[in-house]
C-alpha cells in the first residue's frame, strides 16, 4: 500500500471553510443533506455506503474547475457523480469530501452530421442523445443497459450490448475536455478520426473512473440508423451449446451487433420480471444490422450454426415495438435477478476472456456456482467474451457471504487463467482492487506514478481503482 503525504487530510476547519464558500458561491445547489449524500453514494453493491459530506450540482466547465480548486486548496476530496448507476463503489467518498453532480450539464452542444460525430456536455444521457438524433438518422451506439450518463460511461471505459459490432467507449470518444485535480481545464483530442500528435491523453482520462480529471465535454463519434434491424431469441441445450454458436458465429465472420446469453435461472428470472414465456433454457438474444436482403442472410446462417450446437427454431422480432420489449426484458436482468429470492442482497460482477475460451470459463464458472450451493443467474455480452454473474446473498447469512467471496475470488482467477481480465465493463472501483496487481503486475505502480503526477494530494475519487493513503 502506498502511502501520500499527511496533508491530505483536511482539518476540519478547512472544510467548513470551503463548505461555506461553496454554499455563499452555489446557493441552492449546494447541499449537505442528509438523504442527498447518502444517494449519491449508493452503491449497488454489498459495499458499505460511504457518503460524501456535501453535494454541488455544477453547471459548466468553469464551475467544475472553481469548485475542484477550492477543494484542492482546503485538500478535500471530490468525487464525480454522473447518473448514479456504477457497480463497483465507483461513488462511495472513504474519506468524505464533495459529491460534483454533473447531471446538469445536459446540453447536446453540436452535431456534424457529415462528419457522423456530436459534442455533449458529460450529463447528456445515452437516451437522451439518441432520441435528439433520431430525426437526423444517426445513432449513438453504446448500451450498457442503464440509462448512464455519457461522462460517467467515458469515465468507467463503458461497454454494453452493441459492443461486439461497434466498439465500447475507449473506441468511440474522439476528444474531450476534463478538469485536472488543481483546477486546470484540459483539452484532448477532437474531431479527427485518427491523430498521431503527442501523447494520447483522451485513452488516458477514458476509463481513469474519475481518478486523474473531470470530464466536463465529450467529442462522439456516430453511426447511421441501419436500414433493417432483425432482433431474436433462440434456445439451447447448454451454455456450452450457446456459447459455441457465437464463436462459430464470430469466427465465420457474421457481422452481429449484439448477441446476449441468459442462462436457465436469468431466463426464469426475466420471465416473471419482464412477463415473458422463453423456456427456461440456455439462451440467446440476437440482432442483425444491415439492409433487408443482408440480415436475412445472416439469420439463415445462423440458424444453420444453432441447429448444429443444439439449438431450437430461432423466433425474430422485427417491429420495433417487439424489439425494444426484447432489450428491455435484457437491460432489466439486474432487477428480474434480485426478484429470483426477494430480501437478499445481489454483487453484479463481469469479467472477460478471449472469445475462444468463453465456452470453457462459463462452463467451469456453472460448475462453481452449483458446487458452492449459490443462486446465481449468468448474462453475458458474449460476443466480446464479457459475462456478467449475480449472486445474491441473505445479508445475515455469513457462511452464504463466505461462499460468494471465494467464487468471486475464484471467478477473477479463472478469467486470469484464460487470459482475460478481472473486469471486461464495470470498472475496478472500490470492489476489485484486490484483483488489479494480479491482473497487471508492476503496471499498477505505473497506473499509480500516473496518478501521483496528475493528483499528488490525491482528492481526485481517492480509495478507487487502487488503494492509496
Amino acid at each position: 500500500m502506498t502511502t501520500l503525504t499527511a496533508e491530505t487530510n483536511p482539518a476540519d476547519e478547512d472544510k467548513d471553510a470551503l463548505f461555506a464558500k461553496l454554499a455563499a458561491r452555489f446557493g441552492d445547489r449546494f447541499s449537505r443533506s442528509q438523504a442527498l449524500r447518502e444517494q449519491h453514494a449508493n452503491t449497488l453493491t454489498w459495499l458499505k455506503v460511504q457518503a460524501p459530506d456535501a453535494v454541488l450540482f455544477a453547471e459548466t466547465t468553469e464551475e467544475v474547475a472553481e469548485a475542484v480548486k477550492a477543494c484542492a486548496a482546503a485538500r478535500v476530496p471530490v468525487i464525480p457523480f454522473g447518473t448514479g448507476t456504477s457497480l463497483e463503489g465507483h461513488l462511495n467518498a472513504p474519506r468524505g469530501g464533495l459529491s460534483l453532480d454533473l447531471s446538469r450539464m445536459n446540453g447536446i452542444l453540436a452535431v456534424h452530421e457529415a462528419d457522423l460525430d456530436c459534442v455533449v456536455q458529460p450529463g447528456v444521457t445515452r437516451k437522451q442523445l439518441n432520441a435528439y438524433l433520431r430525426d437526423t438518422g444517426l445513432f449513438f451506439p453504446v448500451d450498457p443497459g442503464a440509462d448512464a450518463s455519457l461522462g460517467g460511461m467515458a469515465a468507467t471505459r463503458a461497454s454494453g450490448t452493441n459492443a461486439v459490432r461497434y466498439g465500447t467507449m475507449r473506441d468511440l470518444v474522439l476528444g474531450l475536455t476534463a478538469v485536472l485535480a488543481d483546477g486546470r481545464i484540459v483539452t484532448a483530442g477532437g474531431r479527427a478520426r485518427k491523430s498521431s500528435a503527442g501523447y494520447d491523453l483522451t485513452r488516458l482520462l477514458i476509463g481513469s473512473e474519475g481518478t486523474l480529471g473531470v470530464i466536463t465535454q465529450l467529442t462522439l463519434k456516430l453511426f447511421g440508423i441501419p436500414e433493417t434491424i432483425l432482433s431474436g431469441v433462440g434456445t439451447f441445450q447448454s451454455l456450452e451449446g450457446a456459447c459455441n454458436a457465437t464463436i462459430a458465429a464470430l469466427q465465420m465472420g457474421l457481422p452481429l451487433a449484439r448477441i446476449e446469453l441468459l442462462d436457465e435461472v436469468q431466463i426464469r428470472g426475466c420471465n416473471a420480471y419482464s412477463h415473458l414465456t422463453l423456456p427456461e433454457s440456455p439462451t440467446l438474444f440476437l440482432e442483425f444490422h444491415g439492409t433487408e436482403a443482408g440480415t436475412r442472410e445472416q439469420v439463415e446462417m445462423f440458424a444453420g450454426i444453432a441447429k448444429g450446437e443444439g439449438g431450437g427454431e430461432l423466433h425474430w422480432a422485427e417491429r420495433q415495438e417487439d424489439r425494444n420489449a426484447l432489450w428491455q426484458a435484457r437491460h432489466d436482468a439486474y432487477w428480474a435477478a434480485r426478484g429470483l429470492k426477494p430480501g437478499t442482497d445481489l454483487i453484479a460482477t463481469d469479467v472477460c476472456v478471449p472469445i475462444s475460451a468463453l465456452a470453457a470459463c462459463v462452463a467451469e464458472t456453472k460448475q462453481d456456482i452449483e458446487r458452492l450451493g449459490l443462486l446465481a443467474p449468468i448474462v453475458g455480452h458474449v460476443g466480446d467474451g464479457n459475462f456478467h454473474v449475480m449472486p445474491l446473498i441473505d445479508p445475515a447469512d455469513e457462511s452464504e457471504r463466505a461462499r460468494v467471496q471465494e467464487f468471486l475470488d475464484h471467478l477473477v482467477e479463472r478469467a486470469l487463467r484464460f487470459e482475460g481480465t478481472c473486469s471486461g465493463e464495470h470498472g475496478i472501483g472500490q470492489g476489485k482492487i484486490g484483483y488489479l496487481a494480479a491482473e497487471h503486475g508492476l503496471g499498477v505502480d505505473v497506473m499509480i506514478a500516473i496518478k501521483k503526477a496528475l493528483d499528488p494530494l490525491n482528492i481526485l475519487n481517492p480509495g478507487k481503482i487502487f488503494a492509496l493513503r
